[in-house]
C-alpha cells in the first residue's frame, strides 16, 4: 500500500476560501501531499476583508492537533493564524512533546496597514516560545519590522533584520519582500547562507492567500523529503505561477486568491 505525506496545517479559517485553513489545504494539496488541520478561529472575510474572527478555544486546538498525530501522523505542520498566548503555548507544548518536524512559521501578526492583529502578549510569546522551534519562520517586511523594531528597505536592511531575527531563537529566516514597491520581488532565504529567489512581479489584484500559499507549499515539500533551500524554490516558482494563473480570473469585488490548481484545470 502506498502512503501520503501529510502536512498539518494548525491556522484560521478564511469563509472566503482564499486564505487561511482553505488556502492551505489547496496549496498543500496541489503540490502532492495529503493535507490534515487544525482550526484556531472562524473568520468570515470574503475578498473585501475580515468582518469577524471568532478564537477558538486553545484547548480544542490542541485537542486537534493530538487527534491527528496520534492517528494519522505528521510530515510536516504548517503554523499560521494563532490568535492567543494560550494557544501559541500549547502548540509549542505539542511541538516539543512529539518531536514534530518540518515546522514552517508563518507568523500573522501585523496587517498591510500596520495594525497589530493578536494582542502584544500573543506576539511576544509567538517569537520567545515558537519561533525558535521553527525550521523555519517567514515573515513579510511589516511582521519582520514589527518584531526587530527595524525599517527594511534595503537589501542591506533585509540582512541586517534577518540575523536579528536569527539571533532571537530563529533557526532559519525566509524574509518576504512583497510589500516593497520594486518591479521584481526577492524573497531572501537565510540558513546556512543566504539564498536568493528573484521573479517579476505580476500586476494583479488577486494576491489574498499569497503567505499562506507560499508557507504551506514549502511545509509540502519538506515533507516530500526535500532539503529547505531547494523546498523554498519550489515554493516560491509554485506561487508565483499560481499568481500567473489566478491573474486572469475575477472573483468577488476585492482581491481575489491564487489559482492554487492551475496544473488541473485553467
Amino acid at each position: 500500500m502506498k502512503t501520503y505525506k501529510r502536512v498539518l496545517s494548525i491556522a484560521g479559517s478564511d469563509s472566503g476560501g482564499g486564505a487561511g485553513i482553505q488556502a492551505d489545504i489547496k496549496a498543500i494539496s496541489a503540490c502532492g501531499c495529503y493535507a490534515a488541520t487544525a482550526i484556531t478561529a472562524i473568520t468570515a472575510q470574503n475578498t473585501l476583508g475580515v468582518e469577524a474572527i471568532e478564537a477558538i478555544p486553545a484547548e480544542m486546538v490542541e485537542r486537534q492537533i493530538e487527534a491527528v498525530v496520534a492517528d494519522i501522523g505528521v510530515d510536516a505542520v504548517k503554523i499560521g493564524m494563532l490568535p492567543s498566548r494560550p494557544t501559541i503555548e500549547a502548540v509549542a507544548r505539542i511541538i516539543v512533546r512529539h518531536g514534530l518536524r518540518n515546522v514552517v512559521l508563518d507568523p500573522v501578526m501585523v496587517a498591510t496597514s500596520g495594525d497589530r492583529l493578536i494582542p502584544e502578549d500573543a506576539a511576544d510569546a509567538l517569537v520567545s516560545d515558537l519561533m525558535p522551534l521553527a525550521t523555519v519562520f517567514t515573515p513579510n517586511i511589516p511582521e519582520a519590522e514589527y518584531i526587530t523594531g527595524l525599517a527594511i528597505r534595503t537589501g542591506r536592511e533585509i540582512e541586517t533584520a534577518a540575523a536579528n531575527l536569527r539571533e532571537r531563537g530563529a533557526r532559519n529566516v525566509l524574509l518576504k519582500t512583497g510589500h516593497l514597491d520594486t518591479p521584481h520581488l526577492t524573497d531572501s532565504l537565510f540558513a546556512d547562507r543566504a539564498y536568493r529567489y528573484t521573479f517579476e512581479r505580476i500586476d494583479t489584484p488577486n494576491t489574498h492567500g499569497t503567505g499562506c500559499t507560499l508557507s504551506s507549499a514549502i511545509a509540502a515539500h519538506l515533507a516530500l523529503g526535500y532539503p529547505l533551500p531547494e523546498a523554498v524554490g519550489m515554493a516560491e516558482e509554485y506561487l508565483h505561477k499560481a499568481l500567473q494563473a489566478g491573474a486572469e480570473y475575477t472573483l468577488g469585488n476585492g482581491h481575489g486568491p491564487v489559482h492554487h490548481f492551475f496544473r488541473c484545470w485553467d
